[in-house]
């Protein structure tokens, strides 16, 4: 998709810092931080929800969270922990049409942490 952001992101048509970049992934910080390491782990695959994904797409998914551990290890949050997030269409309060996956870290986490 030409006008999807995260596949501008992912295809470096929009320059920005890469905390990772392998043939089916790429991580970035979230722009608007939500907790002190928010990172999104973004496929270069255009699949607009998780909803929309197939058993093809069942290793893409997979290194998502792969790719999710080894960058909390990177940014130092993995000993003390993390919380990993995918949000599924606009109910589920996805914003960018494309399947993306929120590292959230960086201190304790709590219920009170807005997620919205």
């Amino acid at each position: 998709m030409d006008e999807c952001i995260f596949c501008k992101i992912a295809n470096r048509k929009i320059p920005c810092e890469l905390l990772y970049n392998d043939d089916l992934v790429v991580a970035i910080n979230d722009i608007n931080p939500i907790t002190p390491v928010h990172v999104l782990i973004i496929p270069k695959k255009h699949l607009e929800s998780v909803a929309d994904m197939e058993e093809v797409d069942e290793a893409l998914a997979g290194r998502m969270i792969m790719v999710a551990k080894k960058v909390a290890e990177q940014l130092g949050t993995s000993e003390g922990g993390y919380k990993l997030l995918i949000r599924v269409r606009p109910d589920g309060g996805q914003e960018v049409p494309h399947v993306h996956m929120h590292l959230l870290g960086g201190g304790k986490m709590s219920e009170s942490i807005k997620i919205a």
